[in-house]
């Protein structure tokens, strides 16, 4: 990764840990991913963007797999997402053969303008719900 790429994934990535997330995660209409952690096994939840589609769920990780819910994912798919105030099981799997770019224009607008405008390496993501 090149050093202006090391430093917008830094810089991004300490905003949404220690304001982004706490402020977005508090939302009720915020939609949230709970994923197990790969070290701790504790839940760890993480504000995202994305659109139901049927039985699935599809969002766009903008750091790829250094994003740490997606690092999670790669250990134990199983996660729990939070649509509209109610709770969700299901099944994460990273496509990586998936033009996530495509995949942000079918995603709502606010949150794919932000992915595709400071992520760093686009990677589309597909839950399964039980």
């Amino acid at each position: 990764m090149s050093k202006l790429r090391e430093l917008q994934f830094s810089a991004v990535t300490t905003f949404q840990r220690y304001i982004g997330n706490p402020v977005a995660g508090r939302l009720p209409i915020q939609t949230l991913l709970e994923t197990t952690g790969r070290k701790s096994g504790q839940p760890r939840i993480t504000p995202i963007g994305g659109r139901r589609d049927g039985s699935s769920f599809w969002l766009v990780s903008e750091f790829g797999e250094k994003s740490q819910y997606i690092r999670n994912i790669q250990v134990d798919n199983r996660v729990r997402l939070r649509l509209r105030g109610r709770w969700y099981s299901g099944t994460a799997h990273v496509v990586p053969g998936d033009d996530a770019r495509a995949r942000l224009r079918a995603l709502p607008r606010a949150n794919s303008t932000v992915v595709r405008a400071l992520g760093t390496d686009l990677l589309s993501v597909r839950i399964d719900l039980d």
